[in-house]
């Protein structure tokens, strides 16, 4: 089994209220749920305006896989042109086989 998280900050500059960052967020969050059946959230900077940092999660069988599906959201977050990706980085979780 292979796992690995995907945390991005990101910079909204357009926003200008909580509801505006929601929206855009909303859109970042369920998006990657469905096409990419990742576990998505908004993990940090929740009442800052113009600031967000969401995480991502994904388990597979081949690292492979993983980490395919991984570049994936990561491409489908940078396609944003609304949003200013700060940082992305992955934290590959350490499973022994039995």
């Amino acid at each position: 089994m292979h796992a690995c998280a995907l945390s991005m900050d990101i910079h909204l500059p357009a926003c200008t209220s909580l509801k505006a960052k929601r929206s855009v967020v909303k859109r970042l969050v369920e998006g990657s749920r469905a096409r990419f059946h990742v576990a998505a959230a908004e993990v940090g900077f929740q009442e800052q305006w113009q600031r967000t940092s969401l995480g991502f999660a994904f388990v597979g069988g081949d690292a492979s896989q993983v980490e395919q599906v991984l570049d994936s959201v990561e491409r489908f977050v940078w396609s944003w042109p609304e949003i200013n990706v700060l940082s992305s980085q992955r934290t590959w979780l350490d499973v022994s086989e039995p």
